[in-house]
């Protein structure tokens, strides 16, 4: 009698874990980032994404993994309309990856938002595996976008080196900043809101600076109308970029509560487990 009240219950757990792991039976398929990328020319032959098409069945998954030296995004959207809120890696550090799961059907444009003319889609349909994958995708530009490239001119103070050209994009929130640095010095610059900016909501967030397409490290100062940015850079260093992160606020909240019940948990089960080792009178 007893193991057939014990059954019920383990007919329940398994029910309760199988709803709770809805990745268990996905498929997962790759796109590589292959070394190069970060310098226009893949978007001729479509191999900024291998494979720049990828075709899938609804409830997969997609892993992108970044085989370059530089730092990448995969965003939805594309260059010429913006992110579409899908899905952001955020910047995607050489040797990573970033997976996304699949559940409705269609095509799902995608590009990396420090090098606009990287562009890829995600085709979703039921008869996926029937389908090719082409070569020769339609994406909707293979050119970058250039209309929202202004050139600017921001205070600034540089040592070791000189600066020859700013420009602000404000399609991909960033600041490039091309210089000639003949010694090994450091770069002041102050970004008013403006131009560039990195929020979620009305909090600010961070930066991403690359020197040379490698992530660094800086020190900031912000005020109400601006952040200034201290650089460091090595000798021979040519292109600084600082990218304003694009952040879904509600992401935010969502942390917060996985955080809380995180915690909770773990209380939860210490107690427990402190209960259960007290000596019973």
């Amino acid at each position: 009698m007893q193991n057939m009240k014990v059954f019920p219950l383990m007919v329940f757990f398994v029910i309760a874990i199988t709803l709770s792991m809805p990745n268990a039976f996905a498929e997962t398929s790759s796109v590589d980032i292959p070394q190069g990328t970060s310098v226009p020319g893949c978007e001729t032959t479509n191999e900024c994404f291998m494979p720049s098409k990828i075709t899938i069945n609804p409830g997969d998954e997609v892993t992108w993994s970044n085989n370059d030296s530089a730092a990448h995004t995969v965003t939805a959207g594309s260059a010429s309309d913006g992110p579409s809120g899908f899905f952001d890696s955020s910047l995607l550090m050489a040797g990573t990856t970033f997976t996304v799961q699949f559940d409705n059907e269609g095509d799902f444009p995608y590009f990396c938002m420090v090098h606009p003319w990287m562009q890829g889609i995600v085709s979703v349909g039921t008869t996926a595996a029937e389908k090719p994958i082409s070569a020769e995708p339609e994406l909707i530009s293979s050119e970058p976008t250039m209309e929202s490239q202004v050139e600017v001119t921001l205070d600034h103070k540089i040592s070791g080196g000189q600066v020859t050209s700013m420009i602000a994009d404000g399609e991909v929130n960033s600041v490039i900043i091309q210089m000639d640095a003949t010694d090994q010095g450091e770069i002041s610059v102050t970004l008013p809101r403006d131009v560039i900016d990195a929020t979620i909501g009305n909090e600010d967030d961070d930066f991403f600076v690359l020197v040379d397409y490698e992530e660094v490290p800086f020190e900031e100062t912000k005020t109400s109308t601006d952040r200034t940015l201290s650089i460091e850079f090595p000798a021979g260093a040519e292109t600084i970029e600082i990218i304003g992160t694009n952040a879904i606020p509600e992401f935010g909240t969502i942390a917060a509560m996985i955080l809380g019940i995180a915690i909770i948990s773990v209380i939860a089960i210490s107690s427990k487990s402190r209960l259960s080792l007290m000596p019973k009178i």
